[in-house]
């Protein structure tokens, strides 16, 4: 059953289930191992929810945050169960692609930017692209070549905290990645991979594996959920099985 939405700050919220599946055998990993210092009880498999998320504002312009994992030749076919379904989820909430008018990507692991660009040319052709400057800079020469030069004009760099639109917000939030972002609404943060895992709201120290940065991702996430804890809002994961969760 489709996750329904919520409005949060005159600003609809639609999560989109990209697909669903534990990560391939090229990379996974126990979860004592992926969350050393976590208490996981079992199942012992992590099966993942790839969620993207599309907003849209009172005057009915829209933001996608986050592309999936992408078609079945995306670079996320290594491990993810490809191919994504974020343009059916589109669909289903009445936006075509081309009604997209900016594309924030919190990071650029390829399941997050695998759907950015599908054969050659940006799959929201008429969006800016929104990525942090420190995220471009350490893309890996295989990003550059999937992702970021095929945008070209398309691309929108931005350093820290940034407005995509009017109350809607670009927050950088590294550790995971050097440039990873977040997105704000009111109350409500779309935390890309900051938050991976709900281990990981019990005790943000709770690292993860494929952290870049693990003891900066853990600082990152401390502060986040504080933040969000304090303002009794919530968060848009990414990862978990149930898009929102009310962070008390």
């Amino acid at each position: 059953m489709p996750h329904q939405s919520i409005t949060v700050a005159g600003v609809e919220v639609f999560p989109l289930c990209d697909a669903v599946g534990p990560m391939g055998d090229s990379i996974r990993r126990p979860l004592p191992e992926m969350f050393p210092g976590g208490c996981h009880g079992e199942p012992d498999e992590w099966v993942l929810h790839f969620h993207c998320y599309l907003l849209r504002d009172a005057a009915g312009r829209t933001v996608l945050v986050d592309t999936g994992i992408g078609p079945e030749n995306s670079p996320a076919a290594s491990w993810a169960p490809v191919p994504g379904v974020l343009g059916d989820e589109l669909a289903r909430v009445g936006v075509a692609p081309e009604k997209v008018d900016a594309v924030v990507i919190t990071h650029l692991h390829s399941d997050h930017a695998g759907g950015a660009v599908i054969d050659g040319s940006p799959a929201f052709p008429n969006a800016r692209y929104v990525l942090q400057r420190a995220e471009v800079d350490a893309a890996a020469e295989e990003v550059l070549d999937h992702v970021i030069r095929p945008l070209g004009e398309r691309l929108q760099v931005v350093d820290g905290h940034s407005d995509v639109l009017p109350g809607i917000r670009a927050l950088l939030a590294p550790g995971h990645t050097p440039g990873h972002q977040v997105v704000q609404v009111g109350d409500l943060v779309l935390t890309g991979d900051v938050v991976l895992h709900p281990v990981q709201l019990s005790d943000p120290r709770v690292t993860y594996l494929y952290d870049d940065d693990p003891e900066l991702a853990a600082t990152t996430r401390a502060e986040l959920l504080d933040r969000v804890r304090a303002e009794r809002g919530t968060i848009a994961t990414a990862h978990f099985a149930e898009p929102f969760t009310r962070i008390l």
